[in-house]
């Protein structure tokens, strides 16, 4: 991959994601299979992993491009904020919060998924451009 900037967000966003399954599994709610029998939301979360290798693989190749990473980005940021806000929220941010004996940790906790949800944001405004500006350059 030759752009920094985006190799950057795509990292920073790979962090993010690890510690916030990491925190599913401390917590010990809405953990799935693979650690459980069940099957739930933080099971097919974990499809990213996979999915960021063979896009890198697939970048570094030359095979896909941008649009691939508007996809993986602006799907990750949708998917997390479907689970964790609105009416229909399956893990809304109390599950985060009140589930720590320190209060703090709680929110440090659910500050970390706001700063995943806001970089898969920022990173997908940032492949947005990189996109259109690939097609532009195609039709010239």
């Amino acid at each position: 991959m030759r752009n920094r900037r985006l190799h950057a967000l795509i990292l920073t966003a790979l962090v993010l994601a690890v510690g916030h399954h990491l925190d599913h599994i401390i917590r010990g709610n809405h953990v799935g299979w693979p650690l459980t029998a069940e099957v739930n939301a933080f099971t097919f979360s974990l499809i990213i992993y996979p999915l960021i290798l063979t896009g890198l693989v697939l970048s570094r190749a030359g095979i896909i491009g941008p649009g691939t990473w508007v996809f993986l980005s602006g799907g990750g940021a949708i998917f997390l904020t479907v689970i964790h806000f609105g009416p229909w929220a399956l893990e809304p941010p109390g599950d985060i919060i009140d589930l720590y004996d320190r209060p703090l940790l709680g929110w440090v906790a659910f500050g970390w998924l706001l700063a995943l949800i806001g970089v898969l944001i920022v990173s997908t405004v940032y492949e947005v451009q990189l996109w259109l500006q690939h097609r532009s350059l195609e039709h010239d």
